[in-house]
C-alpha cells in the first residue's frame, strides 16, 4: 500500500477474544494515511478476522540493532495497560 513504510503487526490484550490484531505502521514521508483506508485495503486481500482491530500510525517504529523491528516494546505498553504479562 502506497505511504506504507515497513509495519509491525502482534497481539494485544482484547476482553471478549482474549487477544485482538494491532498494527503499527512505519508511514512514508509526507504520506497521509487513514486507519479505514488500511482497513478496507487490507479487507480486500485478507479474511475479515485477520485485519488488525487496532491501527496505530508511527513516523519510525523502535529496532533492534540487527534493523529488526522491537515489537516487544510495540507491545509491552498494551499488555501492562491490561495488568497481564507478555
Amino acid at each position: 500500500m502506497r505511504g506504507v513504510h515497513d509495519c509491525a503487526v502482534f497481539g494485544i490484550p482484547d476482553d471478549e477474544y482474549g487477544e485482538a490484531l494491532c498494527a503499527h505502521i512505519e508511514i512514508e514521508p509526507g504520506a497521509e494515511l487513514k486507519a479505514d483506508e488500511v482497513r478496507e485495503f487490507l479487507a480486500s486481500r485478507l479474511a475479515r478476522y485477520k485485519v488488525p482491530k487496532m491501527i496505530e500510525f508511527n513516523n519510525e517504529l523502535p529496532r533492534e540493532d540487527s534493523g529488526k523491528i522491537f515489537k516487544r516494546k510495540l507491545r509491552a505498553s498494551y499488555w501492562e495497560k491490561a495488568g497481564r504479562q507478555i
